[in-house]
């Protein structure tokens, strides 16, 4: 049997999470901490954390935040204390304070984190009309989004019932992101670390039509999807300068449209890609080094030279009067096309950060 540790955060909580925590301790669930953070709740809940303290049971562990953190920090903070105090602890189960998880569910998917050890086990609900409105919109747009960014089908991504195994703990507490883009990105980034995320189905339970959530759906939403819109934004802008250019250099050479195609994607491109590299590099992968560096000048080498030759090709396929504007509506077509491809190898490929080593490190020791 494996050694685990809860963590709830919980923000203004009611009888509810009192309710949970008198089954856990009542129940066969075998865990050596139980621990609690008041993210920055009001004074007039601050009597059921006094209970939960006052209950005595030297597993429970309170912890408080003189102000709202957010629940990523809540997390993180709950992830430090656990593999400070219990190192020796392999799963960390997190659960929410607002009655949506059972004993029941935790217990199976504790039972699946025994056959999958290092990998990362989510309780996933099922989704029917019952369900509130904004929980079913959240959930579809972000798996949809998590499958075009890691190619994985995840039917829950908002769920808070998961098990982590401590070695990807290990790596979260570093994570960026303080509200509830952290369990997004926590799902995001596994592949990156060698983790596996499995399903384990549990009970959807929504009381008051999940009116104790804090999640604010515009403004968590637009955290959530911050990570791809940077980096749609730094393609955006590095494909503004790149047409600009490129219309500029075929509009200088005069009519021998098509005989400048090459020329000017590789003038543009070579612009446009410093400017790419910089943005990715500083603002949305926030890394790397000299390998970096290498293995974008090598993607940018591959990608000039597919988007001349498939510009070139677009073009002669496309009706044209010797002006610029075929050429540029190819060029907007297959560069549209290879910025796909290059999000997904600049993710998985360019930027992946040297922390992996020590994930497999911390595997060994």
């Amino acid at each position: 049997m494996k050694k685990y540790g809860i963590l709830i955060p919980a923000l203004n909580p009611d009888q509810k999470l009192i309710k949970l925590v008198h089954e856990l301790l009542n129940n066969v669930i075998n865990f050596d901490a139980l621990v609690l953070v008041d993210d920055g709740s009001a004074v007039t809940n601050q009597a059921v954390f006094k209970e939960l303290e006052e209950i005595g049971d030297q597993r429970i562990h309170v912890l408080h935040h003189q102000h709202n953190e957010g629940k990523g920090a809540a997390l993180k903070n709950g992830f430090r204390y656990i593999r400070n105090y219990f190192p020796e602890i392999e799963g960390i189960a997190t659960m929410d304070s607002d009655g949506q998880h059972t004993v029941g569910a935790l217990s199976s998917c504790m039972e699946k984190f025994e056959e999958n050890p290092t990998d990362l086990i989510i309780g996933v609900r099922k989704f029917t009309n019952e369900i509130p409105a904004r929980s079913q919109f959240g959930n579809v747009l972000t798996s949809k989004l998590v499958k075009l960014l890691t190619h994985q089908n995840i039917s829950d991504t908002q769920t808070g019932l998961r098990i982590i195994p401590h070695q990807y703990v290990d790596q979260l507490i570093e994570f960026p992101g303080d509200r509830f883009e952290f369990e997004f990105d926590m799902l995001l980034q596994a592949r990156k670390y060698d983790v596996k995320v499995i399903e384990q189905p549990i009970p959807t339970i929504y009381l008051d039509g999940n009116k104790s959530s804090h999640f604010r759906v515009v403004r968590d939403s637009l955290a959530i999807y911050a990570r791809f819109f940077k980096f749609a934004g730094s393609g955006i802008i590095s494909f503004i300068v790149d047409i600009a250019l490129f219309e500029g250099i075929i509009l200088l050479m005069g009519n021998h449209v098509l005989d400048s195609i090459i020329l000017a994607t590789v003038i543009s491109r070579a612009l446009s890609a410093v400017v790419n590299y910089t943005l990715n590099h500083r603002v949305v992968f926030n890394g790397g080094g000299r390998q970096t560096f290498i293995k974008y000048g090598a993607l940018f080498i591959v990608q000039m030279i597919l988007s001349g030759y498939l510009t070139d090709l677009v073009t002669n396929w496309l009706p044209h009067n010797g002006n610029s504007i075929a050429p540029m509506l190819a060029k907007m077509m297959v560069d549209f096309t290879l910025f796909i491809i290059s999000y997904q190898i600049q993710k998985d490929f360019i930027f992946k950060k040297d922390t992996e080593v020590n994930y497999a490190k911390n595997q060994e020791s």
